[in-house]
């Protein structure tokens, strides 16, 4: 009976370890649901998180140098804004508005991004590597290879027009172009008879350049004068700073000024103003003859301002792939055209390098 005795209250304890076993399972379920709810509730806050976060950007600000007529310009390139929202959204990015705006001269621009009042600038190496404290380079344009690129001026007269080619390259030439003045027509006659010009030739022409930090415009011409006659730019007697190629243009063609310092296409570029606005009767080829080639020079930037408040290193990655795709796209080709560029490549800082030799000889040159 003893025996008997303890088996049953062995019975009776083993049955309430089974309830309280059996309750704490049966809370193990609601314990389960309840930390798979919170889960859920921690996964619904990171999305909300993630949404609260969602790369919006009121404004991106695009500033282009006045390479050409500014209207010009923002004429063309009013469907970038477009572009640029459309790119940017399918790489996470939600743009407001995109605003275009042309620098009154080169070293605004380049002011701008310093700044951080504008966030994106297409601007020359040379521009680039002067602010390159406050610029960062993330690409570089590609453009049409010409049908010319001798270093002789004589062999660009005698295979005229010059015409662009399928190739792309990442550099282009800067030209020295005589206009249809006596004294221009003078100095051409000379290059193309073979004869070497003096800089007192130079000298005796009013010249028009651009702006300091311009490559094309002043920088390479200034190098070429120095290795060819040991001068430069400040040495001669007449010259006139443009602030559009336009306008030199204008003026080369009204005679006003006898040479002019340009990029190795810009008279395609205003091959149709020559005899309409300009009013010119025979063309810009027949007109202009080249008596100057410079070395070849890395091609314009997309640089993006260090400084602007929405800048991050994701942004730059999604401004590379939406300014890659639009130069691949064909609507995209015709509006960067306007710049001559014919695609963009990704770009690092050490591209420029030759371009800050550049810049630091023309700084003793001056």
């Amino acid at each position: 009976m003893k025996k008997l005795g303890l088996w049953l209250n062995l019975l009776v304890m083993v049955a309430l370890l089974a309830a309280c076993g059996g309750n704490n399972g049966g809370n193990n379920p609601t314990n389960g649901a309840g930390n798979a709810a919170n889960e859920q509730a921690a996964n619904n806050g990171d999305n909300s998180a993630a949404q609260s976060e969602a790369k919006s950007i009121d404004k991106l600000s695009v500033s282009f140098v006045p390479s050409r007529d500014p209207q010009e310009i923002i004429t063309a390139t009013e469907p970038l804004k477009d572009m640029l929202k459309t790119e940017l959204a399918a790489l996470g990015y939600e743009v407001g508005s995109v605003d275009i705006s042309v620098g009154t001269n080169y070293e605004a621009v380049g002011e701008a991004l310093s700044a951080g009042t504008t966030d994106v600038g297409l601007i020359p190496g040379g521009t680039y590597v002067l602010y390159d404290d406050g610029a960062e380079v993330i690409l570089t344009a590609t453009r049409a290879g010409l049908s010319n690129d001798s270093d002789n001026p004589a062999d660009w007269n005698n295979n005229e027009p010059t015409e662009g080619t399928d190739q792309q390259t990442t550099s282009y030439r800067a030209i020295l172009v005589a206009g249809p003045s006596e004294k221009g027509k003078a100095l051409a006659e000379k290059v193309n008879n073979g004869e070497a010009l003096t800089f007192e030739d130079l000298d005796g022409a009013a010249w028009n350049v651009m702006s300091t930090s311009s490559p094309a415009g002043y920088i390479y011409p200034a190098l070429w004068l120095k290795e060819n006659f040991g001068k430069t730019i400040s040495d001669l007697s007449q010259v006139v700073q443009a602030d559009s190629y336009a306008n030199a243009f204008a003026r080369l063609a009204a005679g006003q000024t006898d040479l002019l310092v340009t990029y190795a296409d810009a008279r395609r570029d205003y091959e149709e103003k020559w005899t309409t606005e300009y009013g010119r009767s025979a063309s810009i080829w027949e007109e202009t003859d080249l008596i100057g080639v410079m070395p070849a020079i890395y091609n314009d930037t997309i640089s993006v301002s260090k400084n602007s408040p929405i800048m991050t290193d994701e942004l730059k990655q999604a401004l590379q792939t939406a300014f890659i795709n639009i130069g691949n796209s064909d609507a995209g080709k015709e509006v960067i055209a306007i710049y001559s560029h014919g695609g963009y490549q990704v770009a690092k800082d050490s591209d420029y390098d030759n371009e800050r030799k550049a810049q630091e000889l023309v700084q003793q040159l001056q």
